[in-house]
């Protein structure tokens, strides 16, 4: 085979490589996701159809010509277009594992060439290499799993001996959205009754659970709270096996990775993993498929404390202080409608304790459900109806989530980049819709991971956007279509066709019932460019979520 174009392969290889690593990152090297993201990017629009269509022929030209490889090695370079390599918002971050990911994929590809050479396939076998690069990423990360298993193992057995030997109350956190929150509030309320530490940020998976462990529990902690996250069925269960949870809280199910699990039922079965090990369960009963699991765990023995915003016969109610509220017996209030949504830091809520009011407040931007699990969490802890009550005015804000903070010269941001479901988002549009802003703008990209759901829920985000907003800023590719169709009221295919092409664009809608100017932006840093330059003091943006670069 020809020298130059072997090792011209093998360079545009590890370009390749490069790019799809850095997306196995992102995605926490999850087997099967890198080859799903490859999809997206190649078939998003036409450029890049193009360039994967030439990939596509140089595989096939090279059962007949040697030079074949040299159009896939080029289409696997210059494609897909708008997938940095190096990474904007997503860098690649050269970790231990990475390492061992990039390693064991070069052996691979060292074999299969080999291989190829020694058969006299050496085109064919290179043009596929190149072609395929996502999925040879997918399957080292299989072949990498039984390894990662092992040395995983190693520090959950020295995490599990700590815990052991200090013996802290474990409480433990998981639901679709309101994790961090929740353990937010928790460790503000039990801090000064007893000593406790909690995981830090979003460490909520083994690794990161495990680490916290061993880096942080000291002797004299007497509570441990540890968040769980999970993308499948038995990952919180792998958890509790070592952590062994006493209290475990399950707050809150939705359509956050829904496109993972493929229904609200399996992200029940996975969320509810959490109770395994548990003498007290703690559940918010308004949300999909807990009422029906608190009556399966009290059934089954175990202490079940019922938490709502609804319901005031709950075990611990936060209840907006109307006249059904008051009534034993009475129906519950319903769920807010979105104009509603835009009052609900001002409206003030009696706190209930088992049958006790401990406090009536507003609560400000702390979303209710969350206060209430967090408060019979700490009530089970062994803090005083008092101290709750107390300690309540300080409750945390977790960064990114809802954050407000006035720029130089005078704009309100409104940081919710953190957040990506249905529930946070308009709660955030109620925040800005409650403003005293001159100019209110909206910057999404949308929510991702929504399954079947997720272009009714963007379309919806759009609309509501476009109510309460002056100008709504669409970011990227990924949710362009469904946020365009609701905040212009178009239909899906008039919305697809405005979407074509890049950049920014003001785009006419054709909502009555809307005031908002609609601008298709590239990127972030585009949008961030537009809001420097068109709003002044008095005004207030909203940054709606944010998506790393290796989402369209």
């Amino acid at each position: 085979m020809n020298q130059v174009v072997l090792w011209t392969s093998v360079a545009a290889g590890a370009v390749s490589a490069g790019r799809w690593l850095r997306v196995a990152q992102r995605e926490h090297y999850g087997i099967g996701r890198t080859s799903r993201f490859a999809r997206r990017w190649w078939l998003l629009d036409w450029p890049n159809r193009v360039w994967l269509a030439a990939a596509a022929a140089g595989v096939v030209l090279s059962g007949t010509y040697w030079w074949a490889p040299s159009i896939t090695a080029a289409a696997v370079v210059i494609g897909p277009q708008g997938l940095d390599i190096r990474g904007r918002t997503s860098p690649l971050a050269w970790t231990r594992r990475l390492a061992t990911l990039a390693t064991t994929l070069a052996l691979l590809w060292s074999v299969l060439v080999g291989v190829g050479l020694a058969a006299g396939l050496a085109a064919p076998v290179l043009a596929v290499l190149l072609f395929g690069m996502p999925l040879w990423t997918d399957v080292s990360l299989a072949l990498l799993a039984p390894f990662e298993a092992v040395l995983s193992r190693r520090w959950v057995h020295r995490a599990q001996q700590r815990l052991e030997r200090i013996d802290p109350v474990r409480v433990a956190i998981t639901g679709s959205y309101g994790k961090t929150t929740i353990k937010g509030y928790l460790r503000q309320l039990v801090e000064g009754t007893r000593s406790v530490i909690a995981t830090p940020a979003s460490f909520n998976n083994t690794a990161g659970v495990s680490r916290s462990v061993n880096e942080q529990l000291a002797l004299g902690t007497e509570v441990f709270i540890a968040e769980m996250g999970t993308f499948s069925v038995g990952e919180i269960a792998a958890m509790t096996k070592w952590v062994r949870p006493s209290v475990s809280i399950l707050a809150s199910i939705g359509p956050v990775h829904l496109e993972r699990f493929g229904s609200l039922d399996r992200i029940v079965a996975a969320k509810a993993e959490i109770f395994a090990t548990s003498r007290t369960a703690i559940l918010n009963i308004d949300a999909y498929g807990l009422g029906a699991e608190a009556d399966r765990l009290a059934a089954s023995g175990l202490r079940v404390i019922r938490c709502s915003t609804q319901d005031a016969g709950a075990d611990v109610a936060v209840l907006r202080v109307d006249a059904t509220a008051d009534v034993p017996g009475a129906e519950p209030t319903p769920d807010a409608s979105f104009e509603e949504l835009v009052d609900e830091a001002t409206v003030p809520r009696r706190i209930m304790v088992f049958g006790r009011e401990i406090d009536t407040r507003p609560l400000g931007h702390a979303a209710p459900g969350n206060v209430a699990c967090a408060v019979a969490a700490a009530s089970v802890l062994g803090v005083s109806d008092e101290d709750i009550a107390r300690r309540l005015a300080d409750l945390p804000t977790p960064e990114h989530r809802r954050t407000a903070a006035h720029s130089e010269g005078g704009v309100m941001v409104i940081d919710d980049t953190y957040n990506s479901n249905p529930a946070g988002a308009r709660a955030a549009l109620g925040m800005l819709a409650n403003t005293e802003a001159g100019r209110r703008v909206v910057v999404t990209p949308g929510m991702v991971e929504l399954g079947r759901t997720q272009a009714h829920e963007n379309r919806l985000l759009g609309e509501h956007a476009a109510r309460i907003a002056d100008d709504v800023l669409i970011v990227g590719r990924t949710n362009r279509t469904a946020l365009l169709g609701g905040a212009a009221g178009w239909d899906s295919a008039t919305a697809r066709r405005a979407t074509r092409g890049r950049g920014a664009r003001s785009l006419v809608h054709d909502r009555s019932d809307a005031r908002a100017t609609v601008r298709c932006v590239a990127d972030r840093d585009e949008a961030v460019r537009w809001v420097r330059a068109h709003l002044q003091s008095g005004d207030a943006v909203l940054y709606e979520n944010d998506l790393p670069d290796h989402y369209p």
